[in-house]
């Protein structure tokens, strides 16, 4: 049985009241997802998360997206203190995240800008240690910083979302307790790099996601031209996962099946309060 271990259900692609969340949801458990877990990316949506993964039987992390980082303010940390504390004898709150730092987009890139998002994951990650929770870490052109701090802040445990670094970045993280995860990215033939990675890897290291709505798998994307010629581009949902899963099982050379528990059991070890949850639903 499989666990998404990073999809955005509260996304506005799924509708303003969550309907085809709640459908897309219902179809991944018909095809064997068992758990997702659903990152929360601003304060603002800390509550929305968090009901939804009562709603669907799910489990959520609470923080603030390095993309959110430029609209967030310092009282905003005190929320997230305050929302972790309330909730912490809450069985689906597993993680304190998405947290981390993005030097992708140009603006976050500025100076002023890259020393505020290093001020929000640092104290992100001190807020993680204080409630003694794992994270959850956007990684975008950001691997030796999130290092970095993460050696100074050790937390022990949670996952690398996304991961496309190099494979010494990867054996880092791994040497600091964290899975990698792994998605849509890998389907697609020309990402070689990644595709080596999913492919070697310890498979111990490995967690599986989809980032629903985000980063669809190849059958879904469509490009620019496409999209200007009228195509629309498919929804991502977690019931990509099976597919995906198989895709890199066939990396692998192993079957789907033996992928889907390591990977679970990778994802119950990154974020130990699943193990509860996924019993519950098995």
């Amino acid at each position: 049985m499989w666990i998404d271990s990073h999809c955005h259900l509260d996304a506005p692609e799924f509708g303003p009241d969550h309907a085809l969340a709640v459908q897309a949801r219902e179809r991944a458990a018909s095809l064997g997802v068992d758990l997702c877990v659903i990152p929360a990316v601003a304060r603002a949506n800390f509550d929305t998360v968090r009901r939804l993964a009562h709603r669907m039987g799910d489990a959520y992390a609470l923080g603030i997206h390095p993309l959110f980082v430029p609209q967030a303010q310092e009282d905003d940390l005190l929320a997230l203190d305050a929302a972790l504390t309330e909730h912490r004898d809450d069985p689906r709150l597993v993680a304190v995240g998405e947290i981390g730092l993005d030097f992708f987009v140009p603006a976050l890139c500025e100076p002023a800008m890259r020393e505020r998002q290093t001020f929000f994951y640092r104290e992100q990650l001190r807020l993680a240690r204080q409630h003694h929770l794992p994270v959850i870490l956007h990684v975008r052109r950001s691997a030796d910083a999130l290092l970095k701090h993460l050696r100074e802040l050790p937390i022990g445990r949670g996952i690398a979302h996304a991961f496309n670094g190099s494979a010494q970045q990867a054996q880092t993280f791994i040497d600091l307790g964290f899975k990698l995860g792994f998605g849509g990215a890998a389907t697609f033939e020309p990402a070689r790099r990644l595709r080596e990675l999913a492919a070697s890897l310890p498979l111990t290291a490995l967690v599986l996601e989809t980032d629903a709505p985000d980063i669809p798998p190849q059958w879904l994307y469509a490009t620019a031209a496409e999209r200007a010629a009228g195509q629309a581009q498919g929804l991502n949902t977690p019931a990509e996962l099976p597919r995906i899963g198989a895709v890199i099982a066939g990396l692998r050379s192993m079957g789907p099946e033996v992928l889907a528990r390591a990977t679970s059991a990778n994802a119950r070890a990154a974020l130990p309060r699943l193990a509860a949850l996924q019993a519950g639903a098995g």
